[in-house]
C-alpha cells in the first residue's frame, strides 16, 4: 500500500512538472539612445528606432547596431542575463507564478563623426586604395564602424 501511494505522488509530481513547461515568463528588452530616434538592429535584425522594446525568449549574447544620420554608426554586443529567479531548478517553482516578467534596459551613446571622418578627399583616397586592392585580387576586409 505505501508503494501504490508512493507511486501515486511520483505521478503527480511528473504531471505537475510536465505541466509547467508550458509556463512561459515575458522577456523583453528596451534599447535607448542619445539621441533618440536612431535604427536599431539587433542581430541584424531591425526592430525600430529608439526607445524600442523588443521581446526575446534567450538570454545570451546579442549583436546591436545603430545607425542615426549625422553620427558615427555604432556596432557593439550587450550581454542579457538570466536573473536569479530564471536559472534551474528555481525556474520550475517560479514557473507557478502567473504573470512573471523579466525587463533589461540597455542605454547607448551616439557621436558626431570628426572632421577627419567627414572630409571628403580622405574617403575618396581610401575607396580607391581599397578599389585597387579588389582589382589586384587581395583579400580586403570591412571597415569598422567602432572606434
Amino acid at each position: 500500500m505505501a508503494n501504490a501511494m508512493r507511486l501515486t505522488m511520483a505521478r503527480a509530481w511528473i504531471g505537475l512538472l510536465l505541466t509547467c513547461s508550458g509556463c512561459e515568463v515575458q522577456r523583453s528588452l528596451t534599447i535607448q539612445s542619445d539621441p533618440p530616434g536612431a535604427l536599431v538592429f539587433l542581430n541584424d535584425q531591425e526592430i525600430g528606432r529608439t526607445p524600442v522594446t523588443q521581446y526575446f525568449k534567450w538570454y545570451g549574447t546579442y549583436d546591436v547596431e545603430i545607425r542615426k544620420d549625422g553620427y558615427e554608426s555604432l556596432r557593439t554586443t550587450a550581454k542579457v542575463w538570466a536573473p536569479w529567479w530564471q536559472v534551474p531548478p528555481i525556474d520550475l517553482i517560479v514557473c507557478f507564478v502567473p504573470g512573471q516578467e523579466d525587463h533589461h534596459d540597455l542605454s547607448f551613446t551616439l557621436h558626431e563623426p570628426t572632421a577627419r571622418q567627414l572630409d571628403p578627399q580622405r574617403m575618396i583616397t581610401s575607396a580607391e586604395k581599397l578599389r585597387a586592392k579588389y582589382d589586384a585580387g587581395e583579400p580586403t576586409t570591412k571597415p569598422s564602424t567602432t572606434h
